[in-house]
């Protein structure tokens, strides 16, 4: 999309958001100006079917110069994927972005952004929801550090938006049903992640008295270690899988770099290291299960492509077969112990 479009899409978004909005002065960079936050919703049952019922204007995510499901929400924030290379953070210095918040559990490319003139705040949150002390934290960046913002997470669609989801109500004044209604309806935020549009639609939000309270240096960077590293690692690897596998595991052209048997040979190295992990250990036997079967089901894997890689075509359907169990391991842990 050109940004000749691009401008016309936000005005009939800006048109559409000021029936639903109260009017409120635009918050510019550097003032202390803020609307009034909303009051939390009460008595909500399911956050997730409340979003679906704000009729909002259809909108698809933006793909552009390694930025992903990109959303301009409002003057002030943008949502969308963890920027990909140098070129992404030169767009968002283009967009007029300032700051960029991360909340995935990455070590964000500080010093690219750096180059390109962007702060980096580093949040981390879960999929489960927002902690109160995070939330603390994401309201005073978003109140102190400098506008506009761009809020994202890996891919942009669950703890991203809801990042930027208290970035509406902080900085624009957004009512709570629209925030999460442009979580699910625009970013597609999934209903797996009901913490996150719960917390949304019935926390309390932090007042500018106690957010100027709050000590918090706005942490560039956080860095973890044990099972949350891996299990971060894991992620891209999978996430690079899951593409390569609609190509029969043979490489992108567009990306030459990432092998299939690399990726796999990686992603067993990392589920057998999770073995030793005193936090796999201090979970239940249902966890162990499933770490263990997807130890053995990426070994499948990696045995799988090294065939494939040496001309054997029916290595593919057990290469198949080995991802495919991979991928309901994983779907049945994330239920257990890290959606709710």
């Amino acid at each position: 999309m050109n940004r000749t479009s691009r401008a016309s899409v936000f005005l009939v978004v800006s048109l559409v958001a000021a029936c639903s909005i109260a009017s409120k002065p635009p918050v510019e960079p550097g003032t202390s100006r803020f609307p009034l936050v909303s009051a939390p919703l009460a008595h909500v049952e399911n956050a997730y079917a409340l979003a679906g019922s704000v009729a909002l204007p259809a909108r698809k995510g933006e793909e552009v110069h390694g930025l992903h499901n990109l959303f301009q929400l409002s003057k002030n924030l943008w949502s969308g994927s963890e920027p990909d290379g140098e070129e992404a953070f030169e767009e968002l210095a283009k967009l007029g972005v300032k700051t960029v918040v991360s909340v995935d559990g990455k070590r964000p490319e500080v010093e690219l952004a750096a180059k390109h003139g962007l702060r980096y705040v580093h949040v981390p949150i879960e999929y489960r929801g927002i902690s109160d002390e995070e939330l603390l934290q994401l309201a005073k960046t978003f109140r102190e550090c400098d506008a506009p913002f761009y809020a994202h997470c890996f891919h942009g669609k669950h703890r991203g938006p809801t990042a930027a989801a208290v970035g509406r109500l902080v900085l624009d004044g957004a009512p709570r049903q629209r925030a999460i209604a442009e979580m699910r309806q625009w970013c597609g935020t999934a209903s797996d992640y009901e913490g996150l549009f719960r917390d949304i639609a019935m926390k309390s939000i932090p007042t500018p008295d106690e957010t100027r309270a709050y000590v918090f240096d706005f942490p560039t960077e956080r860095r973890f270690d044990g099972l949350r590293v891996a299990m971060i690692d894991i992620a891209r690897r999978h996430d690079a899988l899951k593409k390569l596998e609609q190509r029969g595991f043979a490489a992108d052209p567009q990306h030459p770099d990432v092998d299939a048997l690399g990726e796999a040979i990686k992603l067993a190295d990392t589920f057998q290291a999770t073995a030793t992990m005193a936090d796999s250990a201090d979970r239940g036997d249902d966890f162990r299960g499933w770490r263990t079967q997807s130890e053995q089901q990426s070994a499948a894997l990696r045995a799988a492509l090294v065939l494939l890689k040496a001309g054997d075509a029916t290595a593919i359907e057990p290469a198949k077969r080995a991802f495919a169990a991979i991928n309901k391991a994983c779907a049945d842990c994330h239920a257990a112990y890290r959606n709710h």
